[in-house]
């Protein structure tokens, strides 16, 4: 008898466990901020043009398990477990790393120095970075080019021990060992390895510097800007961050990254709507100061921005892409940081910034190769047109190409952008890629366009 029971209330709490995921699930809800992604939503009966929708259980079925009750707990209870018996990461986006660290899984690559960009690509990039500059010199603005280090490239003492780094360079030296001193430009790894601090400048748990990494950060910038740094103040110790890989892993823990603040008593305002940190666009204020920034930042800029924004009068941090270029001659600024993790490098020969092209003088062509392998595309955006394509391996010999674009009487001096998503190839990368705005009131009437690439012996290549 006392064993029948005991079965029975075996039984039921068995029963009871199964069936209580998806019965409390309108009580107990995910907090879909943690996890940097998008939880399934609810699948409707008829898709959009009125039909029946005959995915609709694979679709509850993915619904059902990124909401069930207590999916953040188990999922917590199952990244411990593996962590901390077998070492390995219950979420692919998150590397386990030595004595508590995490990093995250898309700057692998940039630690083992493997997948790389292409010598073009590193010259590409440097081009594109250049002719940023140029527009920046020409309308009397100063520019600076930066990139934030990938959290392992600043501290790879915690890497797990099956990642090895090499002795080949990865794409951050590529870059900066090409870049020349007709680009201003702040080595940002170099700076932060040789900061003097016994406390680490990035997050244990995350992604990104702390405000101490970044107060260095801001330090460097101004030097070489010329300008006053703001005061450090005193600096305090409170572990209540919840790092971005930590919720990635462990979304039901509470926050225990540790996070360094100053005393310091920031002046600046926010002018218009603001919402976050991570907002599109931010505009400061700071009473006393001199100076206008506009500032283009990713993610490493949020940290970055209090100590900023305090040293100029007024100052906006932007994380549009493609970058408004054109935005600088009627705004007044007199300072532009392009800042970019190191991570994502890659992106600097991808999207063309909005700005009219150079124009240039086309050279002698009487004897230039003749190629007809090529795309090109246009779009009207306002009073610029877009053009952009990309072209065959003929057109190019060696590292550095200019990519020049002749309409009618006038020649422009293009981006050399691979444009992915507008080509209908989002995900690929090439180094053969051109992108470029054109004045519309300069564009002939006829749509005739001759692409002419300038190797780096001198020859040249025409499409016609």
């Amino acid at each position: 008898m006392k064993k029948n029971i005991l079965y029975r209330l075996y039984s039921l709490i068995f029963i009871g466990m199964c069936i209580a995921p998806a019965a409390l699930m309108p009580v107990v809800r995910s907090d879909a901020s943690k996890e940097k992604r998008d939880l399934a939503e609810f699948p409707k009966v008829k898709t959009e043009e009125g039909k029946l929708n005959f995915d609709f259980f694979d679709q509850f079925s993915d619904y059902f398990s990124d909401h069930f009750a207590f999916r953040q707990q188990l999922v917590t209870l199952d990244g411990h477990m593996k962590a901390t018996v077998f070492g390995t990461s219950a979420n692919s986006g998150v590397i386990i790393g030595k004595d508590g660290w995490l990093y995250y899984s898309e700057t692998a690559d940039d630690f083992l120095n493997v997948n790389t960009i292409d010598s073009r690509g590193i010259s590409n990039i440097v081009h594109n970075i250049s002719l940023m500059n140029e527009f920046c010199e020409d309308k009397g603005v100063k520019f600076l080019f930066t990139v934030a280090p990938n959290k392992n490239s600043v501290y790879p003492e915690h890497m797990p021990f099956n990642y090895i780094e090499s002795d080949r360079k990865g794409n951050y030296e590529l870059l900066f060992d090409k870049l020349t001193d007709d680009i201003p430009h702040c080595d940002m790894k170099e700076t932060l390895k040789n900061t003097s601090s016994n406390m680490p400048l990035y997050h244990k748990e995350d992604t990104h510097w702390n405000n101490l990494g970044a107060y260095a950060g801001h330090a460097k910038l101004m030097n070489m800007l010329g300008k006053e740094v703001c005061p450090a103040g005193n600096w305090s110790i409170r572990n209540d961050r919840q790092g971005d890989l930590a919720a990635m892993v462990y979304p039901a823990d509470k926050p225990d990254d540790t996070q360094y603040y100053t005393d310091y008593q920031f002046t600046y305002q926010y002018q218009g709507r603001f919402r976050a940190l991570d907002d599109i666009s931010i505009k400061t204020l700071c009473e006393g100061k001199d100076g206008s920034l506009l500032m283009y930042r990713d993610s490493y800029g949020e940290a970055i921005l209090p100590f900023m924004a305090e040293c100029f009068g007024a100052a906006e941090f932007s994380r549009s892409v493609p970058y408004r270029m054109d935005y600088i001659e009627s705004s007044g600024i007199d300072t532009v940081i392009l800042e970019i993790v190191e991570r994502n490098i890659g992106n600097l020969q991808k999207y063309a910034p909005f700005m009219q092209a150079p124009e240039r003088e086309l050279p002698d062509i009487s004897g230039a190769g003749v190629c007809s392998d090529i795309v090109i595309e246009k779009e009207d955006n306002g009073q610029l047109v877009h053009f952009y394509g990309v072209l065959g391996d003929g057109f190019f010999s060696g590292d550095d190409a200019t990519i020049l674009v002749t309409a009618g009487d006038r020649t422009y001096e293009a981006f050399n952008c691979f444009e992915d998503r507008l080509l209908g190839r989002e995900g690929e990368t090439s180094s053969n890629g051109f992108s470029l705005y054109i004045p519309k009131e300069q564009m002939p009437d006829t749509d005739n366009i001759k692409v002419t690439v300038v190797r780096n012996d001198g020859s040249a290549v025409t499409s016609s």
